[in-house]
């Protein structure tokens, strides 16, 4: 059985410009949709985190006005509760590439803590884009490829057609204006060629082996995508 590798936050808090430590983790949906569509296909997932600690799910993410009503909140429910490989986390730092078929970033703020500066899942992402695998990233995961690099010191994403959650979502969240960057600019400051639409609209984007995300809404769309490539 082919394994897909989940790289995931370890944050539970997401520190904004003022110091105010806003209390986050990993977004819900974008955890259960891509388990639910690999699952489903016949894939393992395996869940990764910085040290192994078990991910903090956003609370933000439960109540049923953030899963289009109350089917959504117990859909999701029931998700977590199915996703065991989140209670049992294997360390980013042991994980060897060679046997995952597939990685895949979630979102949720936690990413921008810890994932954006984190060297190991830098080195990860950066060999899984090389090896031609596919890597998908949603949401708030592209922060995880701010922490890429290549040894000349150059961005591996350059160039690469992609989206993330925008400036916009990150405003009309309510956060926009806390936060001490926002993704959209840091990737478009690294050289990505960012790709948006209407606020809070599922859009996937396709470059290469890269799939990326704009938003929760997005996930499930990415793992279909991912699922049609690995089939």
């Amino acid at each position: 059985m082919a394994r897909i590798l989940f790289v995931m936050t370890g944050a539970d808090h997401w520190t904004l410009a003022d110091g105010t430590k806003h209390p986050t983790g990993f977004w819900a949906e974008e955890a259960v949709a891509p388990y639910r569509a690999f699952t489903e296909a016949g894939l393992e997932v395996v869940a990764a985190t910085p040290g192994g600690v078990v991910p903090t799910v956003d609370r933000a993410s439960l109540p049923p006005e953030a899963n289009g009503g109350q089917a959504g909140a117990d859909a999701v429910a029931a998700g977590l509760e199915a996703f065991t490989a989140l209670r049992h986390p294997v360390k980013l730092e042991e994980v060897e590439l060679d046997d995952y078929a597939a990685v895949l970033c979630p979102g949720g703020h936690g990413p921008m803590e810890d994932l954006a500066v984190n060297p190991v899942s830098g080195r990860l992402l950066t060999d899984a884009l090389d090896s031609g695998k596919p890597l998908g990233v949603v949401c708030h995961g592209p922060a995880a490829l701010l922490a890429c690099e290549r040894p000349d010191g150059s961005w591996p994403f350059a160039g690469y057609r992609l989206t993330a959650f925008t400036n916009a979502e990150e405003a009309q969240a309510g956060l926009g204006g806390q936060a001490k960057w926002l993704l959209q600019d840091r990737l478009v400051e690294l050289g990505a060629d960012f790709r948006e639409r209407e606020p809070w609209t599922p859009h996937v984007v396709a470059d290469r082996n890269l799939y990326t995300g704009q938003n929760p809404a997005s996930s499930a769309p990415l793992a279909a995508e991912l699922v049609k490539v690995l089939a």
